[in-house]
């Protein structure tokens, strides 16, 4: 029997010359996620089982590390990610997915029993 196994990948990001290690990770990513959900950072991290002062700590951090404004906060009437913050979410997503993809075909191609075969 051919054993099967999955890649997965880690993906961070922070700006190239930022003395700061707070990076952009999936935890910020699916924060952000919630955030385009509910309109509230509050209920995203409650979905995420998460204490408010850490989701809000984390966002903040990414935002340092980036050097952009991830969030527009607007009060009682919840959150909404800037245009920059929704468009670094979805390159953020497209890089995780296809860099996972790669990998995963890198893996089979070197570990599977018909080596001649096609992925």
């Amino acid at each position: 029997m051919e054993k099967r196994f999955d890649c997965n990948i880690r993906i961070l990001v922070k700006e190239k010359d930022a003395e700061l290690d707070n990076y952009f990770g999936r935890g910020v990513a699916d924060l952000l996620h919630g955030i385009e959900k509910y309109h509230s950072l509050s209920v995203s991290a409650r979905h995420m089982k998460m204490a408010y002062s850490k989701a809000w700590r984390i966002i903040r951090e990414a935002e340092e590390g980036l050097g952009i404004q991830l969030l527009s906060r607007m009060g009682k009437k919840g959150s909404e990610l800037t245009e920059e913050g929704a468009l670094f979410l979805k390159a953020y997503d497209e890089i995780e997915q296809e860099t996972l993809k790669l990998a995963n075909r890198i893996f089979r191609k070197y570990y599977r029993k018909d080596k001649n075969q096609d992925s």
